[in-house]
């Protein structure tokens, strides 16, 4: 079989997109899906991405980690999605979809950018070490002094397979304030189990946690991480926060087919 695909990025996330609207995709195959996220052996990507039909919205995001396991929310994955959809003609400058952590909109900008709606955050837990929420996904938030040349594979794989977040556990972000607005990060992804060059729902993460932990009074803060610039905006009201958006590029490199 050969299985038509697009690859997509977003500051550096990328992603195998593919058009399963036919249903077509042997979703339960593990090894497929990982061995097409291979970067030797495979397309290569941080993940798989397949846009469904949805009988409510616009179409349906099913998100598998590049170790082959369907995954939670993906903050750039959902953004690029929004691209694909647009690209494929099934929307056309705004759009709403269902992922698994629920309905999120979007917009797409004449220039590009992608913004997209993140679910509301109700729940935080901070502590004088480290904060933890989830924005879609389970993230750890910690700033750390020397962000540039921290190691954020050996450290966050030590937090993410620690007793802290058991068996589930959680991805990990190192945080590095640069003003009252732009903060730096890095972040250890489960499922990838290293750092990736952005993250989408870590970003979110990182500034409804800067914001809560005092670190700003902003709450439109600009995030840089390793692949490019995210901007995050919120509002908040007695420490919940609602109208999440998660704005940056999303960019189409390549489309191919791959027989399996």
């Amino acid at each position: 079989m050969q299985i038509e695909f697009y690859k997509y990025q977003g500051t550096g996330n990328d992603f195998v997109m593919i058009d399963n609207r036919t249903t077509f995709f042997p979703k339960e195959n593990t090894k497929l899906i990982a061995h097409l996220c291979d970067r030797r052996f495979g397309v290569g990507g941080d993940g798989l991405i397949l846009l469904e039909n949805d009988s409510e919205t616009d179409f349906k995001m099913v998100y598998y980690n590049s170790d082959g396991n369907q995954s939670s929310m993906c903050g750039n994955g959902g953004r690029c999605l929004v691209a694909f959809a647009k690209k494929l003609q099934v929307i056309d400058n705004t759009t709403t979809f269902i992922a698994t952590d629920g309905l999120h909109h979007a917009t797409v900008a004449e220039n590009g950018l992608v913004s997209l709606q993140m679910i509301d955050v109700t729940t935080i837990a901070i502590t004088p070490d480290y904060a933890f929420l989830n924005t879609g996904s389970p993230h750890h938030v910690q700033i750390v002094a020397a962000l540039a040349h921290y190691n954020v594979k050996e450290n966050g794989a030590a937090i993410r397979y620690g007793e802290l977040y058991g068996k589930e556990g959680s991805n990990i972000n190192f945080v590095h304030k640069i003003d009252e607005t732009t903060f730096s990060l890095r972040t250890y992804e489960r499922g990838v189990e290293d750092e990736t060059l952005a993250c989408g729902t870590g970003a979110t993460a990182v500034a409804i946690a800067m914001h809560a932990t005092g670190q700003t009074t902003a709450t439109t803060l600009d995030l840089t991480v390793e692949g490019g610039e995210l901007v995050v905006s919120f509002d908040e009201n007695q420490g919940k926060y609602t109208n999440i958006f998660l704005k940056g590029p999303a960019e189409f490199v390549f489309k191919g087919s791959v027989g399996v």
